[in-house]
């Protein structure tokens, strides 16, 4: 059952955001890099990260936060969350109900498709810059404006929709340029299975336990939660699984300090600040901290 939680203005305004993409020539330029579709084989060797498009800085999940995150070029990867609707269609969305970011109420996976339309996203109070009520898109939406331009990260929530989502992908030629993220590693080697790019995020507490060197076989991307002891990140960075990229990272010092233990990649809520405040070296960082 869907209820509505706040009546405003906002409610029935769509997003009046351009979303056509930038011309040649244009800000979004430093990350096309070839002639082709963008693969993971293209990010540099320090990769940037827009969490959910980038959420202190756009409302997380919206079409027009994950262009703004492109326009603005600060960031090599857009990530974003997706759900099931009842009718199996893919959506971008975090939570399971629509309360917290949303005019409405409910559980995301009582809507089809036709009712989705019908959902706007609620900006965040706080947020930079002035925004209006959207859709969120679909996941095919998404694959279609940002598909081969850039290298995406989603969140499979739903681990029944990893099948459609697979199609989605392979019909789009997308295999090498999308990462299918997961918290189970039995999701991600199916992702594997489905000759997708495997990303397998672990907590704190997962990490203190892990042994992440049995995922090297069938992770393509291990996402650490940066708030890990710096043994466990050296753990992790040591597995032999290809790229390790720390989350949520917020502020230039949890980035420092995640790229000093060897990570290659932080995933960020926040990519514009951080491209204002340049990354200190290895060694001023651990000599900060007394290491």
């Amino acid at each position: 059952m869907v209820t509505w939680i706040a009546t405003t203005g906002l409610a029935a305004v769509a997003s009046v955001v351009s979303l056509a993409l930038p011309a040649a020539g244009g800000p979004a330029d430093p990350l096309e890099w070839g002639g082709g579709p963008l693969t993971v084989d293209a990010l540099p060797r320090i990769t940037y990260v827009a969490h959910r498009g980038g959420a202190r800085e756009v409302p997380e999940n919206s079409m027009s936060g994950l262009m703004a995150a492109y326009r603005r070029g600060t960031a090599q990867v857009l990530d974003f969350d997706t759900r099931v609707l009842r009718d199996g269609t893919p959506v971008v969305f975090h939570d399971a109900t629509l309360n917290r970011t949303t005019f409405l109420g409910g559980a995301v996976r009582d809507l089809d498709a036709g009712e989705w339309r019908g959902v706007r996203l609620r900006p965040r109070d706080g947020l930079p810059g002035s925004w209006r009520a959207e859709r969120p898109p679909t996941v095919a939406e998404v694959l279609d404006r940002f598909g081969g331009r850039i290298v995406l990260m989603l969140e499979a929530k739903d681990p029944r929709g990893v099948d459609r989502l697979a199609a989605l992908i392979r019909s789009r030629g997308l295999t090498r340029s999308v990462f299918v993220n997961t918290n189970d590693p039995e999701v991600a080697r199916r992702v594997h299975d489905l000759g997708l790019l495997s990303q397998l995020w672990r907590s704190a507490r997962q990490l203190r336990t892990d042994r992440p060197e049995r995922w090297r076989s069938y992770v393509d991307l291990l996402d650490v939660d940066v708030r890990a002891r710096d043994a466990d990140l050296r753990r992790a960075v040591r597995s032999g699984v290809p790229r390790v990229w720390a989350h949520t990272v917020v502020t230039p010092a949890q980035r420092d300090r995640a790229l000093a233990l060897g990570c290659d990649g932080v995933i960020t809520d926040a990519p514009g600040r951080l491209a204002r405040r340049p990354a200190r070296t290895p060694g001023a960082v651990m000599a900060a901290l007394g290491r």
